[in-house]
């Protein structure tokens, strides 16, 4: 039934005047939209656990709204999709794909494919050789054996075919490799040197198809397939020779103007309008000339960066899902109807796959690469998405694929891209850095060596939000006190941002290069805080960023850890005090789990921060007291480890450290009772506070406790630190008259995985935060009405590295009366205290 687009309404005047919105044109809109949206994020959601890119939830999606799946309901698909809105959908999402493959050409850097040299180039070259040869073989099969498939002419046909078996996603695989942490290692700058050769070699390929078939199933004059292959080379050179340098040009106003800079940013997306319309006009698709003009945009400097970030998240999260549903709805699986089909599915998919990882770990070898990888480097060329999708809907547009063809290339595309992901999970077996076992890297040294020991300090913080560079700024001030030219003190911060979808995201991690080199970030603004502290410190202070999803981002900071083989790391607690009322606010999902992580895994000691407004008040200056800092000290190697720390703060003349030792309270003859901590496996320790299982020389932890606290006078003799003893009954009472004194600014605790007596006692009580330990996690409650910012500490010892939730045993009949440390029992593996 033909449709008369001019009758067409674009908004309704309302249900109450009887219009349904559903039967104009903008309402309608939204409600696809909507759908598409809801639809593909939910299934992105569901197939995060995969590590799949987003583009397989969003092709799924769109499949599941067409006629395969959903689109069986012809009261839905009538109401919801009808065939007028097509022209409409399909427009808006080709907006969105327009600018899409402009953010891919202004991915593309010319230079570096330029500087990969013969190497990728050759991988690149027998990557999509073989495939294409491969995909004119599966042409001829498919001419023969799909009804309807030998309609089109055999070079068209012959072209698509060839293409769409060789081509690699390159934005996809970006993705996958940032998210395997492959981005920047030799393995990932090959595959990407390679896949953009291929990209470059596919888009003129593409073009040429499209130049070769006609429109609505036409056979045109070679002749004017030969002028429209012409007038493209023509528009290539005048954007490479004449758009190239007035980009440049454009760019560098850009950037001298600043904030100023919007009638820039307004010309390119107008250029990137022009450019997609002529090459429409010339006769090739319109994001050839969108990609070609993103390749003219500057890579150095802010401005292709200002760019993707003005336009990325409004084409990729709303227009470009479009894309996928509008090419949902013409994928019906249905056309897959017998037996000979799907076998037919069968060979495309191994067709495709064998010769894509064939030819290139043919080429890879001859490179003289390992075998492992070259066979990595096929399975990651061989990922498709996005990209393919662009090419099957052109040849549908252009009547080269029938719907059974374009079935059987759309479901080919998905299964290839959805088993990269698993495949070089299984085969990468990545190489980890050494770790420095021959010593532990921690503060307090055994023999109170933290006195005299000339190395240098090296602290590390990571920065979760731009919030926290304030408090880690004041702690570095803080700690800085105790910066001498015999122990000098070294800073790096890790600005820790989450990998997405966004290609900002992924230049970003390309840039970082973590773990194997560092950049600073000019337009990074926790960076330039850094900077300008360490500027007027005086202390060398050097700013990375590590770019991961969160489930890896424990890796970035353990490897940089190492490699700077810092002594001591600093993490911000996963909540902030919020300003008005004073609770504490979740910062975001998945920042608990990383901090977890990383107390697991640091190969040095931590501390976490619980920021309540620490540091706010900026530099300490020398000529009075502006800090007050309590050390809480019941004993054990973490507590040792914070008095240590304590010990450094106490050399700022503008600092003065209280340092309280809680004891156990007498009252008369009252006999103090035997406390048994029993390991229960049956707890959950995400729910309860974790203990180490080790086996300790309980006469040596009390000496090494008294070490830690006279190394500590010693070291703050003549100064204004001071030490005293608070017997106490209740450790929960004691220690929060201290939290809610207000006279301290900072209350630094042990996280207590080694508990003395007097801790073991609230090892049962309910935990909210577990990771920082039973007093940690008082102080950290947000429901005591606590002023005071904590920092707890966790002692780096190989020794301690197990930890298990407990059960508390008290035997009311002992009569020990002296503070212990535990031990376990071989026996019967408790662990008791007394």
């Amino acid at each position: 039934m033909a449709i008369n687009i001019t009758a067409i309404k674009t908004s309704s005047n309302g249900v109450w005047q009887g219009d349904n919105p559903l039967h104009f044109a903008f309402p309608l809109l939204i409600v696809q939209t909507t759908l598409v949206l809801l639809v593909s994020r939910s299934l992105s959601f569901l197939l995060k656990p995969l590590r799949q890119p987003k583009v397989i939830a969003e092709i799924i999606g769109g499949i599941l709204l067409g006629p395969s799946a959903l689109g069986r309901n012809k009261t839905y698909l009538h109401n919801v999709f009808p065939a007028w809105s097509e022209p409409i959908l399909e427009t808006v999402a080709s907006i969105g794909l327009l600018f899409f493959l402009f953010l891919v050409g202004l991915e593309l850097d010319l230079h570096s494919i330029r500087r990969s040299g013969r190497r990728a180039f050759s991988i690149a070259a027998a990557g999509i050789t073989l495939p294409f040869a491969c995909g004119v073989g599966v042409a001829f099969v498919l001419r023969h054996v799909v009804s309807g498939a030998d309609e089109a002419g055999y070079g068209p046909f012959l072209v698509f075919m060839g293409v769409a078996l060789s081509i690699t996603a390159f934005p996809v695989l970006a993705r996958i490799l940032a998210e395997l942490r492959l981005l920047n290692t030799q393995l990932g700058e090959t595959a990407m040197a390679a896949a953009a050769f291929n990209d470059l070699a596919a888009w003129v390929l593409l073009a040429v198809a499209v130049a070769i078939s006609g429109g609505s199933g036409s056979h045109r004059s070679p002749v004017v397939s030969l002028w429209v292959l012409l007038t493209g080379l023509v528009f290539v050179s005048v954007q490479m020779v004449v758009v190239r340098p007035a980009m440049a040009w454009v760019a560098r106003r850009a950037e001298s103007a600043g904030g100023e800079s919007e009638v820039w940013v307004a010309l390119t997306l107008a250029g990137v309008l022009v450019s997609g319309f002529f090459t429409d006009f010339i006769g090739i698709h319109s994001i050839f000339g969108a990609f070609i003009f993103g390749l003219t945009v500057p890579k150095e400097g802010d401005f292709a960066g200002r760019l993707t970030e003005r336009i990325e998240d409004f084409v990729s999260v709303l227009l470009l899902p479009l894309y996928f549903a509008s090419s949902g709805l013409k994928t019906n699986v249905a056309s897959i109807k017998d037996a000979t089909s799907w076998g037919i599915l069968a060979l495309v998919i191994c067709t495709a796959c064998v010769g894509k990882i064939i030819g290139t770990f043919v080429a890879a070898m001859a490179c003289r690469m390992a075998p492992r990888e070259a066979m990595m480097l096929g399975v990651l060329m061989n990922t498709k998405g996005l990209v393919e999708l662009i090419v099957l809907n052109i040849g549908k547009e252009r009547k080269v694929l029938n719907d059974e063809v374009f079935a059987i290339m759309v479901l080919m595309a998905l299964f290839t891209t959805f088993i990269t992901t698993p495949i070089v999970m299984a085969i990468y077996k990545p190489a980890r850095s050494g770790r420095y076992t021959h010593e532990h890297r921690k503060l307090h040294r055994a023999a109170a060596s933290s006195v005299t020991d000339p190395k240098e300090l090296r602290v590390l913080a990571c920065v979760h939000s731009p919030g926290d560079v304030p408090s880690l700024i004041g702690l570095l001030d803080t700690i800085c006190g105790g910066a001498t030219k015999r122990c000098p003190l070294k800073f790096y911060a890790l600005n820790l941002v989450e990998l997405t979808e966004r290609p900002s995201s992924i230049v970003m991690a390309r840039r970082s290069g973590l773990p194997f080199r560092f950049r600073r970030e000019a337009r990074d603004q926790v960076a330039l805080a850094f900077q300008a502290y360490g500027q007027l410190g005086r202390v060398h202070v050097r700013s990375m960023t590590a770019v991961s999803s969160k489930a890896a981002m424990h890796e970035d900071v353990r490897d940089v850890a190492e490699q700077k083989r810092v002594s001591l790391l600093i993490v911000p607690f996963h909540k902030h005090q919020h300003r008005r009322d004073g609770a504490m606010e979740n910062e975001g999902p998945g920042w608990r789990a990383v901090n977890q992580r990383v107390m697991r895994e640091a190969p040095c000691s931590v501390a976490v921060l619980v920021d309540r407004g620490f540091g706010g008040g900026g530099q300490v200056g020398p000529a009075e007291v502006a800090r007050e800092i309590c050390v809480v000290f019941f004993g054990g190697p973490d507590d040792r480890e914070a008095l240590a720390l304590a010990g450094r703060m106490a050399q700022h003349p503008g600092v003065r450290v209280t340092a309280v030792r809680i004891v156990p309270e007498k009252k008369g003859d009252v006999e103090r009772r035997n406390v048994t901590l029993r390991p229960s496996p049956l707890k959950n320790a995400d729910e309860s506070y974790t203990f180490s299982t080790a086996v300790m020389d309980r006469q040596r932890e009390k000496e090494m406790d008294e070490a830690a606290v006279a190394a500590f006078q010693k070291k703050t003799e003549g100064g204004t630190a001071r030490y005293q003893k608070r017997p106490a009954g209740n450790v929960i009472e004691a220690v929060l008259e201290i939290g809610k004194s207000g006279e301290f600014e900072l209350v630094v605790v042990g996280k207590g995985r080694f508990p003395t007596s007097m801790v073991a006692e609230i090892a049962e009580q309910p935990a909210e935060h577990p990771e920082l330990g039973p007093v940690g996690d008082v102080l950290a409650s947000s429901s005591h009405g606590i002023a005071s910012s904590v920092l707890v500490i966790q002692q780096h010892d190989t020794v301690h590295s197990e930890e298990t939730p407990v059960s508390v045993v008290v035997d009311d009949d002992s009569a020990v009366v002296d503070i212990a440390t535990p031990t376990i029992d071989p026996a019967n593996r408790e662990l008791t205290h007394s």
